[in-house]
C-alpha cells in the first residue's frame, strides 16, 4: 500500500475524534492568541503587563497537564476532551465579558488549562490506538493539523476584525470552534470500533519497515506498567531516570523550539529591518516548517525516531550557533534570511517528534499519567526558554543569547544520541518503558 494510501486511511479514522477537534481548537485558538496583549492594553494594562497577561495561557498549560493525566487515567479520553471543550467555553465566556484585567488573566489561565487537558487527552488516545509501525506518521500529522489551525488562526481573526470592527468577534469565533470541538468529540465515531472491524489479518503489530499498518495494537509483550490507578506523582517517581534523562533531552528540543519564535522577530528589529521584512522572512521560515511536518513522520516510521531528532537538533543548534556571529556584518539582513529558512527546516524536521517519544516510552496500559509528567517537561522548556533569552539580551546581547540557544541545541542532539537508543523500542512488540525502569517500592 502506498504512504498516501496509509494517510488517507488514518485521516478517515481519526478525523472526527483527533484530527478535525484538533484543528477546530487550533484555528479558534490561532485566533484569540495574537490579541491578547490587545484586549489586555483595552482593559489599562502597560505593556509588562500585558505580556503577563498573555503568558498567562502557557502558565495554565503547564498547570493543567498533570491534572489532565490524572483525569485521562479515570474518567477515559473521550469524557476528558469534551470536559476540556466545555470548561474552555466558560473561560471564553470570561474574555468576552471580563472588566477587570485579573479576570481576563484568569480566563486566559483556564483555556491554557484545557488546551493541556484536551491535548494530552488527545496523546494519549493515538498512543493506545495507533499501531507502533505507523505511529510517528500519525502524531507528525496530527503535530501538523494543529500547526495547520495556529497558522490559519490569525488570518481568520484578521478577516473577523476587518468585518465586525471588534476584538471580540475573534473570541466568539473560538467559543463556535469550541462548540463544534465538543460536538465532534461526542457524536464523532469511535476510531477503535472501526479498528475493531477492520481485517483480523492485520492486526498484529510488526516489525518497524515504515510501510503502513492497520488494525489495533496487541496488548501483550509491550512492556511493563504501573498498576491501574497508580496516582501522576507515584508514576513521576517510578520513570524518574526515564523522565530526567530522555525528559529532558526533549525539553531541550523544546526550548529550541520556543527560542526561535522569539529569536527571529527580535533579531529582525535589532539588525534595522522593518516589519514586513521581518514578517516575510518568518513567514517563510514557517511555511517550510510546515511544509515538512509528514516528512518528519516518515523518516522516524522507516528509519527510526533519531534519524529526526538527531538532523533538527543540529540543525538548529548550528543555526542559532552561527546567526549569532552574523549581527555587525555588512550583509547581516542576507544571513538573517539564510539562517531562518536553516531553522524552519530543522524544527519542521521535528514535528511530531515529542508526541512520538512520549508515546514510545509511555506504559502501555496506562499512558495517562506518564504522558501528563512528558508534557509537562516538555512544557516547562518552551516556557521558560523567553525568559532566559529576554534576561540574557537585557544583562548581555541578543547575539550571546542566540549563541547560548544553539550550544542548547547541540547538547540536546548529544543528550537525544545517548538516551533515544536506550528507551525507545525498535519495534512495536518493545513498546513502553523498558523492564529495568520501573523501581518496585
Amino acid at each position: 500500500m502506498l504512504v498516501t494510501d496509509s494517510a488517507t486511511t488514518v485521516l478517515r479514522r481519526f478525523a472526527p475524534m483527533i484530527y478535525g477537534p484538533t484543528l477546530l481548537f487550533a484555528v479558534g485558538e490561532g485566533a484569540v492568541i495574537p490579541l491578547l496583549p490587545v484586549l489586555a492594553a483595552q482593559l489599562g494594562a502597560d505593556i509588562a503587563t500585558a505580556a503577563l497577561v498573555a503568558s498567562a495561557l502557557v502558565v495554565g498549560q503547564l498547570c493543567g497537564n498533570l491534572p489532565a493525566g490524572w483525569a485521562v487515567a479515570r474518567i477515559g479520553e473521550r469524557l476528558t476532551m469534551a470536559i476540556a471543550g466545555v470548561v474552555c467555553l466558560a473561560g471564553v465566556a470570561g474574555m468576552i465579558f471580563a472588566a477587570h484585567i485579573g479576570v481576563l488573566a484568569a480566563s486566559v489561565f483556564v483555556i491554557g488549562f484545557c488546551a493541556a487537558a484536551f491535548g494530552l487527552a488527545r496523546h494519549s488516545f493515538m498512543t493506545t490506538r495507533v499501531p507502533f509501525g505507523f505511529r510517528a506518521r500519525a502524531l507528525s500529522l496530527l503535530g501538523g493539523t494543529f500547526r495547520l489551525g495556529m497558522f490559519i488562526g490569525p488570518f481568520v481573526a484578521a478577516g473577523l476584525l476587518a468585518l465586525f470592527g471588534d476584538e471580540h468577534a475573534a473570541i466568539w469565533f473560538f467559543g463556535v470552534c469550541l462548540i463544534a470541538t465538543v460536538a465532534l468529540v461526542l457524536l464523532g465515531p469511535d476510531p477503535e470500533k472501526v479498528v475493531n472491524g477492520a481485517d483480523a489479518g492485520a492486526r498484529a503489530s510488526v516489525e518497524d519497515t515504515g510501510e503502513p499498518v492497520t488494525g489495533s495494537i496487541p496488548t501483550s509483550g509491550l512492556g511493563r506498567a504501573l498498576k491501574p490507578g497508580a496516582g501522576v506523582f507515584r508514576t513521576m517517581w517510578e520513570y524518574r531516570r526515564l523522565l530526567s534523562r530522555l525528559g529532558l533531552a526533549a525539553a531541550s528540543l523544546s526550548a529550541v523550539r520556543s527560542a526561535r519564535q522569539l529569536v527571529l522577530p527580535l533579531w529582525g528589529v535589532s539588525i534595522g529591518l522593518d516589519a514586513s521584512t521581518i514578517a516575510l522572512i518568518v513567514g517563510l521560515s514557517g511555511a517550510i516548517d510546515f511544509a515538512l511536518f509528514y516528512a518528519s513522520g516518515q523518516v522516524m516510521d522507516r528509519f527510526g525516531r533519531l534519524w529526526a531528532a538527531l538532523p533538527a537538533m543540529v540543525l538548529m543548534g548550528l543555526g542559532f550557533l552561527a546567526l549569532a556571529f552574523t549581527h555587525d556584518l555588512p550583509t547581516a539582513d542576507l544571513w538573517f534570511g539564510v539562517f531562518a529558512m536553516i531553522l524552519g527546516v530543522g524544527n519542521g524536521l521535528s514535528s511530531g517528534i515529542l508526541l512520538t517519544l512520549g508515546a514510545d516510552v509511555a506504559p502501555r496500559e496506562d499512558p495517562a499519567p506518564f504522558l501528563g509528567s512528558w508534557r509537562t517537561l516538555t512544557d516547562a522548556g518552551g516556557a521558560v526558554t523567553p525568559l532566559v533569552v529576554a534576561g540574557l539580551t537585557a544583562a548581555f546581547s541578543l547575539a550571546l543569547a542566540t549563541g547560548l540557544v544553539g550550544v542548547v541545541g547541540l547538547l540536546g542532539a548529544g543528550a537525544f544520541v545517548r538516551w533515544v537508543p536506550m528507551f525507545v523500542p525498535r519495534t512495536g512488540a518493545d513498546a513502553g518503558p523498558p523492564d529495568d525502569e520501573r523501581v518496585e517500592p
